[in-house]
């Protein structure tokens, strides 16, 4: 492999955490389960972006869509056990960012 080449599924990967919200909704997720609504007004986000999001996390298979048939209907959203592989990554980047991001005033 050459050197100055990325693998693809680095590129890919890289490609899918830096959209936008896709790792805050992750981190959100660390706590537990959550209905759209609580991730909705937790994070700055409009709902048509945040259901785009929440769509691409589970066909990658990182978040699982619980329906509880209830009425009305509650939906819940939580991660999957590719959680564990992600928390080191997301919790190290959260602190690199703390130590050496500076905040623009």
């Amino acid at each position: 492999m050459n050197d100055s080449t990325l693998c693809p599924r680095f590129e890919k990967g890289m490609r899918f955490f830096s959209q936008r919200w896709t790792a805050l909704i992750i981190f959100q997720l660390f706590s537990g389960s959550q209905r759209f609504c609580t991730l909705e007004s937790s994070l700055p986000v409009s709902g048509r972006l945040l259901s785009e999001r929440l769509k691409e996390l589970e066909q990658e298979g990182i978040v699982e869509r619980k329906v509880f048939p209830e009425t009305p209907v509650r939906i819940e959203y939580s991660l999957t056990q590719k959680r564990f592989a992600l928390e080191s990554i997301i919790r190290g980047i959260e602190k690199w960012s703390q130590e050496w991001i500076e905040l623009e005033e």
